[in-house]
């Protein structure tokens, strides 16, 4: 068996939580990092991305690599110079990537990289979409559309690649859970919108489990969607967190225009919505969701 992983993007709540499974599951983990950090148990390489510099180790001593980097979607304002910066972070880590592999004698079996169901596009309605649906024409669909473009120069050197479209995930230290959780705690939560806009999620540790599945198993190639069985209306997320919580909702729907004035072009991860299918997870795979059930998950990872 193959045993060491190499991730980028390894410091974040998915990667630190993906990095404790795999350990789990007996593989080795290494980082590529910016900076040079202190992590016990894992190795830690150095790259810089806009110098096109990497250790050229983190190549040699890896048998998977899992690509997680890119900076974050909702981290702050659309301007140009910040949709140049989410754009760049994917494709030019990717690029760095396949270059290394291109040019160095390594042992690398399979290339997981992350993608987003942004695929296609901020706002489609309650259209059920699987990997084969046309993708959208927004920022969020540009973007994501380059990013997984980049990821075929990893392909076309004859490395197992998978596209993982992730959903919105369900953590308790990151992403949108925390934000939706603290009004409601407060009693001021509320649907956002219409509130019927759908949400695509997946709990984290499905996900840290999708990816050790894809890198473990041959027969996974090409684009996978990341989520949970059962998409559900910002609506009923939101009632299912103050239900775990016990604390009631009491409030009006947040307006949309409101995220609109406080976020601009951003809004659309809050307003939109998605009703994505894992239908290749479902039909190709035997894959064993732990948190299928939206209940379940909050309450794991609430209680």
């Amino acid at each position: 068996m193959n045993k060491t992983v190499l991730i980028t993007g390894g410091t974040g709540s998915i990667g630190r939580r993906l990095t404790q499974l795999l350990q789990q599951e007996g593989y080795q983990v290494s980082l590529l990092s910016r900076s040079k950090k202190d992590i016990p148990t894992v190795h830690v390489y150095q790259w810089d991305v806009a110098k096109g510099h990497i250790d050229p180790q983190a190549i040699a001593t890896a048998d998977h690599i899992i690509h997680l980097a890119g900076e974050g979607i909702a981290d702050s304002r659309w301007t140009d110079q910040r949709k140049d910066e989410i754009i760049n972070s994917r494709t030019q880590s990717t690029e760095l990537l396949a270059q290394a592999l291109a040019k160095n004698p390594h042992n690398v079996k399979s290339f997981i990289g992350a993608s987003a169901i942004g695929y296609y596009g901020g706002d489609t309605d309650d259209r059920p979409l699987t990997e084969t649906s046309q993708g959208g024409s927004d920022f969020l669909a540009q973007a994501v559309r380059a990013w997984e473009r980049s990821e075929e120069q990893v392909a076309s050197l004859g490395i197992r690649t998978v596209k993982m479209r992730i959903g919105v995930v369900l953590m308790a230290d990151g992403g949108a859970l925390p934000k939706l959780v603290q009004p409601i705690r407060l009693g001021a939560g509320a649907p956002i919108g219409s509130g019927q806009q759908y949400i695509s999620w997946i709990h984290l540790d499905d996900l840290c489990r999708l990816f050790i599945q894809a890198l473990s198993t041959d027969s996974w190639k090409g684009v996978y969607n990341a989520v949970a069985p059962n998409p559900v209306t910002n609506e009923t997320l939101t009632r299912a967190i103050a239900q775990v919580l016990h604390r009631p909702i009491l409030l009006p729907n947040i307006p949309a225009f409101a995220i609109k004035l406080l976020y601009g072009e951003m809004g659309i991860v809050v307003t939109g919505g998605n009703y994505v299918l894992n239908k290749r997870i479902a039909d190709e795979t035997r894959f064993a969701y732990e948190y299928a059930d939206l209940t379940k998950a909050l309450e794991n990872l609430l209680t």
